[in-house]
């Protein structure tokens, strides 16, 4: 079993790999006899709160781990004051685990990285592959499965699923699985890798998360509680970002209130419809909709999309002006504002 290092900071854009790396961490500390694992984040998740965990006294005869979430949020001032002293000398039989899921200007202090190398501690960077370089990263990935894509299948891919490796990996990882048949009597065993076609790809690979998000939108603005929250967990089990899907979300609402509006005061929906810019089905049910909403509820549900924006991404300095969710996980915040959405 390898051993345990004082610090790990684990930061990127690639959330879902920051999420395998944090399952991993925490296997490999649950799997030390008598060790103990603890977990830091919301309102608890801060440097003042860690170097305070890491100065209390604990009966715990095994390793002790400390995972940390949030820490893209931190502020140098913060670190410096009251965490690079409690890292300085840290504990025996004690690990810090730090994950910064990190986006646009929320990243991981610099004083944070030089805290974690004099404590000893690794610093691990999870980066997305740049948009440019998709199609060949999926070719690469491909192959490992015992798949084969050509440039224009991997293309397909990319266009067709979107720029998330997380759900380029499930994709493919699912082509691979349907691909799989009981090899016949007289077949070697050395088969080559199986081949996908862009035709494949166009058929089989599930649609951009745009449109899922779209979805998600069109069963908030009916109302639609459980439809909601299944497409909600079915994007974040693609390793889609809340931040995103909330953009995605009140862009639609926007859009719903918008035409709400239009419809109270008496322009005729088939008018409304021809300046829609969506397939004509989907139109309809957009239309029938919002028909059913009340703008001044759809008002509401683009407060409470903000509200939720605002407890995921805003600093330190604003936790006294955050509602009372900003202490829960991200997707039970989220899960619990869809709900309050659809009333």
């Amino acid at each position: 079993m390898p051993a345990l290092k004082p610090a790990y900071l684990i930061h990127g854009d690639d959330h879902g790999a920051i999420a395998e790396r944090r399952a991993g961490l925490r296997a490999l500390a649950e799997s030390e006899p008598d060790g103990s694992v603890e977990l830091l984040e919301g309102d608890s998740g801060t440097p003042e709160h860690l170097a305070l965990a890491l100065a209390a006294m604990t009966l715990a005869i095994g390793r002790r781990v400390i995972l940390v979430e949030g820490v893209e949020r931190w502020r140098e001032a913060e670190v410096e004051k009251h965490l690079t002293p409690a890292m300085s000398e840290m504990p025996p039989e004690t690990t810090v685990g730090l994950f910064a899921r990190e986006e646009g200007r929320s990243k991981a202090p610099a004083a944070l990285h030089a805290a974690v190398k004099r404590a000893g501690g690794q610093i691990v960077a999870q980066s997305s592959v740049k948009p440019w370089e998709l199609a060949a990263w999926a070719r690469k990935e491909a192959v490992r499965m015992g798949l084969e894509l050509d440039t224009a299948a991997a293309k397909a891919l990319v266009e067709q699923v979107g720029a998330r490796q997380q759900r380029l990996l499930r994709e493919l990882e699912k082509l691979s699985i349907e691909g799989e048949a009981p090899p016949a009597p007289a077949q070697s065993s050395a088969a080559g890798p199986r081949r996908v076609t862009a035709e494949e790809i166009e058929e089989r690979a599930a649609h951009s998360t745009e449109l899922k998000a779209f979805a998600l939108a069109d069963s908030l603005v009916g109302g639609d509680l459980p439809g909601a929250t299944r497409s909600y967990l079915r994007l974040r089990q693609q390793g889609e970002r809340l931040s995103g899907l909330t953009y995605l979300m009140a862009q639609r609402l926007r859009d719903a209130l918008a035409v709400a509006v239009q419809l109270r005061a008496g322009r005729s929906a088939a008018e409304i419809r021809r300046g829609l810019r969506m397939p004509p089905r989907a139109a309809e049910r957009f239309l029938a909709d919002v028909a059913r909403s009340d703008p001044e509820r759809l008002r509401q549900a683009l407060c409470a999309l903000a509200q939720l924006e605002l407890d995921s991404r805003g600093g330190p300095e604003l936790l006294m002006s955050r509602t009372p969710l900003n202490g829960l996980e991200e997707d039970t915040r989220a899960l619990t504002a869809l709900e309050a959405i659809t009333r």
